[in-house]
């Protein structure tokens, strides 16, 4: 579904993301794991059009979006929740949902509204609350939602359990698991290893820029290695 061939990504000067390749499957989950600058988000940023690389090319779904607006990619079925999610704080929860689906038509997002609030009850309690007001783990079930209204075929998530309580991060993935199984191929960069890695069909660790070892979600949470690294173990 997506194939990204030897990247090279900067900030000015600074090398950021160094010759790096990596492919997602239909279905999957796939997580890249890392230390803080270790230029996870600086890929997905890369693959939804936010930054541009240098070499290389990023194909999903058999085209090439290597030099395609942010927009369009978003129209071609792949959504991006963005660290921090970047939710519109001044308007209602509903309001932030329908924006997610700036590219379907009213009756389409109409039904989807519905599916999302199947699937976050919490935000249909919330639909007519200031987005602003709700709690951290809200405002991430909201990201979320708002990236499915676009009904993406492959949904990236960067961080999605950061600043949250314990039971909401098992919510927050228990989430994505049914997302997944509903369909939706998951690209996920998580500070949380051991979560992301329990869900994972693969991932790929990532070090200063470059991919430093990939297997399946199983062989990198058993590896002394990673576990040292990353897992605490």
């Amino acid at each position: 579904m997506l194939k990204v061939n030897d990247i090279n990504v900067y900030y000015g000067a600074i090398h950021a993301v160094k010759n790096v390749s990596l492919e997602v499957n239909e279905g999957e989950i796939v997580t890249l794991i890392g230390a803080n600058g270790a230029g996870k988000s600086t890929i997905l940023n890369t693959i939804s059009g936010l930054l541009r690389t240098r070499t290389g090319d990023i194909n999903f779904l058999n085209g090439n979006i290597t030099a395609m607006a942010p927009h369009r990619i978003v129209e071609h079925g792949l959504a991006h929740v963005p660290e921090g999610r970047r939710i519109f704080l001044q308007m209602t929860v509903e309001e932030n949902l329908e924006m997610g689906a700036f590219t379907r038509t009213s009756k389409e997002a109409e039904k989807d509204l519905e599916s999302v609030y199947n699937l976050f009850p919490r935000l249909l309690e919330r639909k007519d609350q200031t987005a602003g007001t709700l709690s951290g783990g809200e405002q991430q079930m909201l990201a979320m939602g708002r990236a499915f209204m676009s009904r993406p075929k492959l949904l990236m998530l960067d961080e999605p359990s950061m600043g949250l309580a314990p039971i909401l991060v098992e919510q927050i993935f228990t989430i994505i698991q049914e997302l997944n199984k509903a369909g939706t191929t998951i690209l996920l960069v998580e500070q949380n290893a051991q979560m992301a890695l329990s869900i994972a069909d693969r991932g790929y660790v990532l070090e200063t820029g470059k991919i430093a070892i990939s297997g399946t979600g199983k062989e990198l949470s058993e590896s002394d290695e990673i576990r040292r690294a990353y897992l605490g173990g």
